[in-house]
């Protein structure tokens, strides 16, 4: 007989956590509790599928028990009554366990009915992955492209891995060589063969979003896709293209079964802290893809793709795209002035960018940065691409501040007075029609030179880019690959060859960086003629794509086109005043305010009426404003209207946690303890070695029953890292 008061605890919670999954606990079609099996015993839950067959068994523990240890226990239930699946939670932990193909594993929630039946579904008319053929070509805008040798040698790596039952895979491949083209054709492929129906895309960047949503519906167009906004309803389609920021505060509304697949983007941003919960909340097929070289992709990213040795699943090295032709090699232009002056080497990771750009630069410099690129760009055009018809060729100017872009396009325009202002073209979030300049970029002939603050230094994709101008200091190095990544994607169509890197600011001297040697983060020197420390791997500087090593250490927001320097408490209280307005006359944001969801127009058209001259409220402001790089529009909106629910700490500290844990790869028995433990961390903010000494830790004998399970160096190094990703805050 089970002491059954022992577990009413635990039964409260479990039924709480089954109707967080769309399980009714009192709907007897839908569960059934303290279920007989003949033979056997007593079920404590049973779910069923829609047509009343066993879907999955539960087996509730006390909160004291260690789930895990019931599996024997539950086996014979499921297996008498043909339940393909297992439960064994105790209320705090949740393992789910597919009997016939893995072991148990812990995960964030139940799954809801239609997971578990799509899985049953999907085994039925299951394929072998080496039974569907590897295409040599494919549609994508509009042209027939070729699928290249490493595209299929990734394919098969992944086919490899994922029918040996490995869960998670991580593909390193540079900047141009077509990682999104090769995740959706990979997609395909598990589609095709059965294995997957709903997939998760997970982006850091508006740009990055609506590329892969154009991919997707290029090369997946059978299926059916849509951009999970952060105010919109959910639909139930088959491919969820979404950012990671709404995702975190969104991922509650699906189960941890709901996808399948769950693709990350640049996925070594995605690892830590509070963000880690958009990625390991769904228990899935994880595909993480990254262009950033292994040596500044942090360990906790390869422990959450199970790789060995700290190295890539599968990784395709940029010296050999360029070698084999996948990528346009580049020249650095000679002979340019140089801006950066001696002495004005700076060691701080962070500075004031106005500030940079009033000493470094002025007017007769950004003219004459700007004539020089004219004069060379116009002269060696045709030897990069015989196919450019026109002069000299798509370029991308970097800037410092949104100020020192309007200024640079000022004087291109000055240059080239017959196009009329249109010749070159500032991009950046202030620009109310950005994503048409984009559009107009990329497309048409004119404007020829898009000059931006942020927003293409990383995921954007022009394949006719031939120059590049950097008038501004860069000293992370993923960013400086990124950047010079913009110009490696080759274009037949214009017969492209190369293209050329104008830097005025000597950041290709600093990475030791030329077209013989180049650069990639992996050995190499600096240049040492000044004493230059050498780029450090980022640590706990967290690149979410938002380019900004100054969100915390400046004090000023920069708005509209010009670059006008407005306070954060300014721009902060002008928002919330102007939201609170709002909030009486339009209808949009009356929704916001009643917490009901958006279609996608009604986001559009918000975000583009608040977006408009003189305000310029957009989310990548009011991140700056706020200082808080995860926010989306609404959760700002909702800020301003004194909405926001925001989460307790304890309740953000035992999400973090729980993140933290499922992408750990531990025993149940160290599970359970740090379970255990964890609650001392919530309590005080966080855990030490001497807590384990005292009540009520010391009690439970934690000291020793954690150098048993960890050894003494284990023990240490494990709350050091439970410290630094579940209970310290990150920047950001």
């Amino acid at each position: 007989m089970k002491d059954r008061s022992s577990e009413a605890d635990a039964r409260i919670v479990i039924d709480d956590l089954l109707r967080q999954a769309g399980w009714d606990p009192l709907d007897t079609s839908q569960v059934l509790t303290e279920h007989h099996v003949a033979d056997v015993g007593r079920v404590d839950y049973l779910l069923l599928s829609r047509n009343g067959r066993p879907l999955a068994i539960i087996e509730a523990k006390k909160t004291a028990i260690e789930p895990y240890t019931a599996k024997q226990q539950a086996l014979p239930y499921a297996k008498k009554i043909n339940a393909p699946f297992i439960f064994l939670t105790n209320g705090e932990l949740i393992y789910f366990w597919d009997y016939g193909n893995d072991d148990a594993r812990i995960v964030n929630s139940f799954y809801g009915r239609r997971d578990l039946e799509r899985i049953v579904e999907m085994r039925a008319t299951r394929k072998p992955l080496a039974t569907i053929e590897i295409p040599d070509y494919y549609i994508r805008q509009g042209e027939t492209r070729q699928v290249r040798l490493y595209q299929k040698e990734a394919m098969q790596a992944l086919d490899h891995t994922v029918e040996l039952g490995k869960r998670r895979f991580l593909l390193e491949l540079p900047t141009g060589t077509g990682k999104t083209d090769l995740i959706t054709l990979y997609l395909k492929r598990l589609f095709q063969a059965g294995r997957a129906e709903r997939v998760l895309f997970l982006v850091d960047r508006e740009q990055l979003a609506k590329q892969a949503l154009e991919a997707i519906q290029d090369v997946l167009n059978q299926y059916s896709s849509y951009w999970f906004k952060a105010g919109m309803e959910r639909q139930e389609q088959q491919i969820t293209v979404c950012l990671l920021q709404t995702m975190i505060s969104r991922y509650t509304e699906f189960t941890s079964g709901y996808f399948d697949v769950v693709i990350a983007d640049e996925c070594h941003r995605s690892i830590y802290g509070s963000w880690q919960t958009a990625l390991t909340h769904f228990d899935a097929l994880h595909i993480g893809l990254t262009a950033t070289p292994s040596m500044y992709i942090e360990r906790n990213t390869f422990k959450f793709y199970q790789c060995r040795d700290d190295q890539p699943d599968f990784s395709f090295p940029i010296q050999k795209a360029f070698q084999e032709g996948y990528l346009v090699p580049y020249k650095f232009a000679s002979g340019i002035t140089v801006i950066l002056a001696e002495g004005a080497e700076k060691d701080d990771e962070e500075y004031d960018p106005i500030e940079f750009e009033r000493k470094w630069t002025n007017e007769d410099t950004n003219r004459k940065m700007m004539i020089e690129f004219d004069r060379l760009a116009r002269s060696n055009y045709k030897e990069l691409a015989p196919g450019q018809k026109i002069s000299p060729g798509k370029t991308i100017v970097f800037a410092i501040t949104k100020h020192h872009a309007s200024r640079l396009a000022h004087y291109l325009n000055e240059l080239h007075p017959e196009h009329k202002g249109q010749y070159a073209e500032v991009i950046t979030s202030d620009v109310p029609n950005a994503d048409d300049l984009i559009r107009k970029f990329k497309r048409e002939e004119y404007p020829q030179v898009a000059v931006s603050v942020g927003m293409l230094d990383t995921g954007f994709d022009c394949r006719e880019v031939l120059h590049l101008v950097m008038c501004r200091r860069v000293r992370s190095p993923i960013l400086y690959q990124q950047m010079r990544g913009r110009g490696t994607r080759t274009a037949d169509h214009i017969g492209k060859q190369k293209f050329v890197i104008y830097d005025f600011f000597e950041n290709h001297k600093y990475f030791n960086d030329s077209d013989t040697d180049i650069f990639t983060g992996a050995g190499g020197g600096y240049e040492t003629k000044k004493e230059t420390k050498p780029p450090k791997p980022p640590g706990n500087l967290i690149e979410l794509g938002l380019q900004d090593e100054w969100l915390h250490a400046v004090a000023y927001v920069e708005v509209g086109p010009g670059g006008e320097r407005v306070d954060k408490r300014e721009y902060v209280t002008n928002w919330e005043n102007a939201i609170k307005a709002a909030a009486n006359v339009d209808p949009i944001v009356q929704k916001v305010k009643k917490g009901d969801l958006l279609t996608n127009e009604e986001e559009q058209e918000l975000a583009a009426k608040l977006n408009c001259p003189e305000m310029y409220f957009n989310e990548e402001n009011l991140r700056r404003a706020y200082r808080n790089p995860g926010g989306t529009l609404i959760d700002f909106i909702k800020a301003a209207l004194g909405s926001l629910k925001i989460k307790p700490r304890e309740e953000e500290l035992t999400e973090n946690f729980q993140a933290w844990l499922v992408a750990k790869s531990l025993t149940p028995q160290q599970a359970q303890y740090l379970s255990l433990i964890k609650n001392r961390g919530i309590a005080k903010g966080t855990i030490g070695i001497d807590d384990l000494f005292q009540p009520p830790l010391s009690i439970l004998n934690a000291a020793e029953l954690g150098v048993e399970l960890f050894g003494e160096r284990g023990l240490k190094e494990i709350i050091k890292e439970m410290n630094d990703s579940v209970f310290e805050k990150k920047a950001g």
